[in-house]
């Protein structure tokens, strides 16, 4: 048996790993999800280190690792695939759990060449929506880590579990409470644009779908997504399982994953545990695959009627709507496409293209800038619906709860006392509002 760890110390390119198995034997690369370290398969390596060179990686400021943030799922993907390349691993089977998941459908999409074979566990081709990771974001940026480590147990085990193993309970609370803030503030951001829905069917290789039974954070209904989009899929459903299903339910998960990759393992080296027949889900009736559901509270791609610009397609409209969700978030566009009409279609084109699509769009000053003018002006032109809406956009542009104070006090001497008094009152529940963790 051959078992390493190494840290790249000097290039960002590269990932904390860590491996163990047969020196020649095929490579297995084991993907963590958000706020885990690669502790989270130790349950899963001795058996799969029996037949498997298993490469277990941690993602940028997890688990001690160096905190280089990644812009994208596409990012961490390629350093996932510099790392392969230090390792020597030309080529190798995958497994990745929830965000892990995601950088493996990823390579699966980008460097198909490189993968024998998939297996996506907790995840899905979105997660959540847009709104729900910046959110999430805000909340990091002002509190810390500790409100989402405390909530960490809800969503990642059964209350059976939680109940009967306190001690990895509390492993996990630590897990998330000792990651940088701002690795996992990245991670959030990269999973805002992760979304391949309409790429499932470029996947080709061997790919299992595995789903908690009781998961709500990628529910099964995600899981019966990537299944139904992807060519000759299967599905497995862990029953009393939650998000962390590898934690959770080790030796069924084990039992999956070992008889899924040896199916692909070359003639001549398949002494590993044979397969083991996979649950799936049913299939809709007629159809014989899995239902073509999309994820529960995603929304749609596709632009809504009051987005259907009218008299002025073109780039700077695109632009403008992509900024607009990106900075107001798409609960505000949504409920504004569905408020426009014949007679206020037009106003709302216009808002899109100039204030969106050329002003927002420019690059003379960023993000954080803007929005600390965008509240300067409309604290003194006493616009507080739209105040409560740039405040918002303000957190999620990277302002803290301490600056938004800082900008509203500069106001007041400029703008007077009665029009910053108001404003403090808008942003005081607002932030109040962003800043609370959800479920």
């Amino acid at each position: 048996m051959w078992e390493c760890e190494r840290v790249s110390e000097t290039e960002v390119k590269t990932l904390q790993y860590r491996v163990d198995g047969p020196e020649h034997a095929p490579v297995l690369i084991l993907g963590p999800a958000l706020g885990t370290t690669w502790h989270m398969w130790d349950r899963q390596v001795p058996e799969l280190s029996r037949h498997w060179r298993v490469l277990r990686y941690d993602l940028p400021g997890h688990g001690g690792a160096p905190a280089h943030p990644a812009t994208s799922v596409g990012d961490l993907a390629a350093r996932l695939l510099a790392t392969a390349d230090a390792a020597g691993a030309d080529r190798f089977a995958y497994a990745g759990c929830s965000l892990g998941g995601a950088v493996g459908a990823r390579i699966a999409l980008d460097a198909p060449g490189r993968l024998t074979s998939l297996a996506l566990i907790s995840s899905a081709p979105r997660y959540a929506t847009p709104d729900t990771w910046r959110q999430r974001g805000v909340v990091v940026r002002t509190n810390g880590l500790d409100p989402i480590a405390r909530s960490t147990p809800e969503r990642w085990f059964t209350p059976a579990f939680a109940a009967a193993q306190p001690a990895i309970v509390e492993w996990a609370v630590q897990m998330v409470r000792t990651t940088d803030p701002g690795c996992y503030i990245a991670a959030c951001e990269a999973l805002v644009s992760f979304d391949i829905r309409q790429e499932l069917a470029r996947i080709g290789v061997p790919t299992l779908v595995v789903a908690g039974a009781e998961d709500r954070v990628t529910p099964p209904a995600d899981a019966r997504a990537l299944v139904a989009g992807i060519p000759d899929a299967r599905l497995a459903l862990v029953p009393d399982a939650c998000h962390m299903a590898p934690v959770e339910r080790p030796g069924e998960v084990t039992e999956l994953l070992a008889g899924h990759f040896s199916a692909a393992l070359p003639a001549g080296r398949r002494d590993a545990p044979v397969a083991v027949p996979v649950p799936a889900q049913a299939p809709a009736a007629g159809t014989g695959r899995a239902p073509d559901a999309l994820p529960a509270g995603a929304a749609v791609a596709a632009l809504t009627a009051g987005e259907q610009h009218r008299h002025h397609p073109g780039a700077a409209y695109d632009t403008g709507l992509r900024l607009r969700r990106d900075v107001l978030g798409d609960a505000h566009v949504d409920r504004v496409a569905e408020e426009t009409d014949d007679f206020t279609g037009d106003f709302q084109d216009l808002l899109t293209r100039y204030a969106w699509g050329e002003v927002w769009a420019r690059t003379g000053i960023d993000r954080r800038t803007r929005s600390v003018v965008t509240l300067t002006a409309l604290t003194a032109g006493g616009h507080l619906e739209e105040l409560a809406s740039h405040t918002r956009a303000a957190l999620r542009n990277g302002l803290t709860p301490q600056e938004i104070k800082e900008v509203l006090l500069h106001t007041a001497v400029y703008c007077g006392m009665p029009a910053a008094g108001a404003a403090f009152a808008v942003a005081r529940r607002v932030i109040a509002e962003e800043t609370a963790p959800r479920d």
